[in-house]
C-alpha cells in the first residue's frame, strides 16, 4: 500500500500538531481518473494538522505539474498546480454544521483520512473541466479555424427539373 493511501488517525495528528510531507504521482490518485483520464505528473507538499475549536484541521499546501490531454488538439497539456487549503476533518455530516465558515468541511469517517483523499478533493476543485491549451481556447486568435465542408444538396435543382 502506498504511504499516501494509508488511513491516518486525524485526532492523533491534530493533537500532536504534526506535519505529513508527501510526493504523489497523480496517476495513482484513482479518484481523479473519472475527471481526468490519463492524468500524469506529480504533486508534492505538506499537510499540517492542528485543532481549532475542538475540530481537527488539515492545512494543505501543494505544488506540482499535471499533464492532461487538450480536448481540442489532443496533444499533451502541462498544467502547473499550486494550492493551499484549510480543511476541517469531521467524522459525520452532522459535525460539518459546527465547522467555522473559513474552513472547508471534509468527511473523515471514524476520524481517519488519507493524504490521497485530501489531495483528490483539492485537485478536483482545481483541475479544469475541459483542458485546453491557451491557443486552442474558443475565441483565441490562434485557435484552429473550423472549415465548413461543402454541403451536397442532391435535390436542390429538382424543382427546376419538375417544371420542365
Amino acid at each position: 500500500m502506498s504511504p499516501w493511501s494509508r488511513l491516518l488517525d486525524v485526532d492523533r495528528l491534530a493533537d500532536g500538531a504534526e506535519d505529513v510531507e508527501f510526493a504523489v504521482p497523480l496517476a495513482e490518485l484513482t479518484g481523479l481518473h473519472s475527471r481526468a483520464p490519463g492524468i500524469a505528473g506529480e504533486v508534492h507538499g505538506r499537510a499540517h494538522f492542528t485543532r481549532e475549536q475542538e475540530i481537527a484541521v488539515a492545512e494543505l499546501t501543494l505544488a506540482g505539474t499535471a499533464t492532461l490531454q487538450c480536448q481540442r488538439c489532443l496533444e499533451p497539456l502541462r498544467l502547473p498546480l499550486e494550492a493551499a487549503a484549510r480543511v476541517a476533518l469531521v467524522a459525520t455530516e452532522a459535525d460539518a454544521a459546527r465547522v467555522p465558515e473559513d474552513l472547508e468541511p471534509m468527511l473523515a469517517p471514524a476520524g481517519r483520512t488519507s493524504i490521497a483523499g485530501l489531495l483528490t478533493e483539492e485537485l478536483l476543485l482545481g483541475l479544469p473541466i475541459v483542458p485546453l491549451h491557451e491557443a486552442c481556447a474558443p475565441g483565441s486568435a490562434a485557435a484552429p479555424e473550423r472549415s465548413t465542408p461543402d454541403t451536397h444538396r442532391p435535390f436542390a435543382r429538382l424543382g427546376e427539373l419538375l417544371k420542365r
